[in-house]
């Protein structure tokens, strides 16, 4: 037992040695914060946020939701019917330009075509693109799950003719609006794929149909030198791991993760567990960005993780922990509600993402403090 508490303490004195070892621009690559593009009308509070709340912070990448949420050009019929102009979306980028940070937008491809009751534009106006049409969606009142459909959310088709043509447009528009020079794809909790009944893709390897779509916007964006970033759910094993169906895979996607190329930054979310998958995912050859939401602890521990994963690893491995990013799945105004302490949510408690986030860069603050030594 002596031996034991020795031990232990001797590990506790390295892990002391090894945050103090480390220099201030060492410790991450990727410090985010990820959340929906805000309305029109909530454009100036967004960019007051970003002003004084993620610039004091050292924010240095924003992965901005807007999925329909812009004045598309390329395809006006998917617009929603509030949506950003290009002069909103220059606002936000000068604003973003003048703090160090870089934007990627997102617009959820394969997945998460609907939520709930509501089918998204994308399916709404182009209903051949649908994965499975024989689903349909249940009244506004009556969705729950589980259900005997298995409908969470709807995909399209990877294989469905025309459809990279009017998303790849999409793509394109949103990229060269925002001046990115990465995109986020989504491609979380795909719980449709390969259908039995899909006439395309039945009886395909999932994780083949998954590598290959990922396959295919990685290369369409490599056409112009931007890199895809995508939610790694989908590449664990839920069964094997016990993680389970949302935030990992038991449709048998996760061999997917030694097909896609090396060069896609996986997005790793364990929002209520730290289940450190994002070693998996290093010592796969892939770089991973930790995300977090609402559990300030499970954040904090995300934290330390990574600090100690680049300090320990070797230099192949170091970087491919490449930072972390706070994650928010309310609209903004909902978010700075909670945030300003305009609404207070009794049942949460300290378990919210403004929680989350004030905490969790706070400990980065600390960590990034803590005086160098030799």
């Amino acid at each position: 037992m002596k031996k034991y508490h020795y031990l232990l303490l001797l590990i506790t004195l390295f892990s002391c040695h090894v945050f103090a070892q480390q220099k201030t621009d060492s410790l991450y690559q990727v410090k985010g914060f990820i959340i929906a593009a805000p309305k029109p009308n909530g454009l100036a509070d967004f960019i007051k946020f970003i002003n004084e709340e993620l610039a004091p912070r050292k924010v240095n990448t924003l992965i901005l939701r807007v999925d329909f949420n812009y004045e598309f050009k390329s395809h006006p019929e998917l617009r929603d019917s509030a949506a950003l102009s290009k002069g909103d979306v220059k606002k936000i980028l000068e604003a973003c330009k003048k703090n160090g940070i870089n934007i990627i937008p997102q617009i959820n491809l394969l997945g998460h075509q609907s939520w709930a009751a509501k089918t998204g534009n994308l399916l709404k106006v182009y209903p051949e693109f649908d994965e499975t049409p024989w689903v349909k969606m249940p009244a506004p009142t009556d969705y729950k799950w589980p259900n005997a459909d298995g409908l969470y959310c709807k995909s399209y088709c990877p294989l469905s003719p025309g459809v990279h043509k009017v998303v790849f447009d999409l793509v394109d528009e949103i990229m060269d609006v925002f001046e990115a020079t990465a995109f986020h794809a989504g491609m979380d909790e795909v719980f449709y794929l390969g259908d039995d009944k899909c006439p395309r893709c039945a009886g395909r390897d999932k994780a083949v149909l998954f590598a290959n779509e990922v396959q295919t916007i990685r290369d369409h964006l490599a056409e112009k030198n931007r890199e895809l970033w995508i939610w790694g759910d989908r590449l664990i094993d839920g069964r094997s791991t016990g993680i389970g169906e949302w935030a990992a895979s038991y449709n048998n996607t996760y061999r997917a993760v030694d097909l896609i190329p090396r060069d896609v930054v996986i997005c790793d979310w364990q929002y209520d567990e730290d289940n450190q998958t994002a070693v998996y995912f290093a010592l796969k050859g892939l770089r991973v960005v930790t995300c977090t939401w609402n559990h300030p602890q499970v954040a904090v521990n995300q934290v330390e993780d990574l600090y100690r994963s680049r300090a320990l690893s070797g230099k192949e491995l170091k970087g491919r922990f490449y930072g972390i990013a706070e994650t928010v799945w309310s609209p903004p105004v909902q978010f700075f509600n909670g945030y300003y302490g305009r609404v207070v949510n009794p049942v949460a408690g300290d378990n919210t993402p403004w929680n989350t986030f004030r905490i969790m860069f706070a400990k980065m603050d600390q960590l990034e403090q803590t005086p160098a030594t030799k």
